[in-house]
């Protein structure tokens, strides 16, 4: 099948470059280094108009930063560029990723079943339970949790899956993990391996290019509640979601 990778880099995070540069060397894949869109770079205008409000439910509870704004375009450019050039899928990473064992054999696990499975996350966190094992393949298992993890660390997406995802997200309400972890609304039920071989090291960088301001303890504290009725309204719609239990994005 031909896939293609690109390895997403946010062109004024210099302290990452040489870092973007060893996951394409190291990725098992022909590739790229693709810039990303830059949410701080955009006028407020433009930024305006990629969100919209309340979307689909649950409504997500907070407000966009411009870095979230800049992922999701980032994701968007990737998926069109994916249907563009017709590849059969794609391999994501982030420039703030790390590539070690078990990462070759969780490649080919992906690749084995993208066709079927749409979209494969590899997970720097142990997939949440319930989930559906799939196949392993040494140390790497591959599973289908009822509820989504989030991070866009790294994935491999098919072209059907990358096309849907573009289609449902010409405006957008929420940050991209949490859009792709909303299967009742994509019909895209996300499949995850771990252990991957993949983990963050943005702290070994420069840190997280999505910053938010500083909080007092009651706006703190009133996010977490916020967070956790989230989540709970996140696990409600997964229970009752109609996404094909496979994955596959229908």
């Amino acid at each position: 099948m031909a896939g293609h990778a690109f390895i997403l880099h946010l062109v004024r995070a210099t302290a990452r470059r040489d870092n973007a540069c060893a996951l394409l060397e190291g990725c098992g894949m022909e590739g790229e280094i693709w810039a990303a869109v830059d949410g701080r770079a955009m006028s407020s205008r433009d930024l305006a108009a990629c969100v919209g409000a309340r979307l689909f439910a649950p409504a997500y509870p907070f407000g966009l930063k411009t870095g979230e704004i800049g992922c999701f375009l980032s994701h968007r450019q990737i998926w069109a560029e994916i249907v563009r050039r017709d590849l059969d899928h794609a391999l994501l990473i982030e420039d703030d990723a790390a590539i070690a064992d078990p990462f070759p054999a969780a490649l080919a696990l992906a690749r084995d079943h993208i066709a079927d499975l749409g979209y494969i996350q590899f997970q720097t966190r142990p997939v949440p339970r319930p989930a559906t094992v799939v196949d392993t393949n040494g140390g790497a298992t591959l599973a289908v949790p009822r509820v989504a993890g989030l991070r866009t660390t790294a994935q491999m997406l098919s072209r059907a899956a990358a096309e849907r995802l573009l289609h449902l997200s010409e405006v957008f309400d929420r940050p991209v993990d949490t859009f792709i972890q909303s299967h009742w609304h994509t019909g895209l039920r996300p499949a995850a391996i771990h252990p991957a071989g993949i983990t963050d090291i943005a702290h070994r960088l420069d840190g997280s290019t999505i910053q938010g301001g500083a909080r007092g303890p009651m706006e703190r504290l009133g996010r977490e509640w916020a967070r956790l009725r989230y989540r709970r309204a996140v696990a409600a719609a997964s229970r009752q979601s109609a996404a094909p239990a496979a994955g596959g994005p229908g």
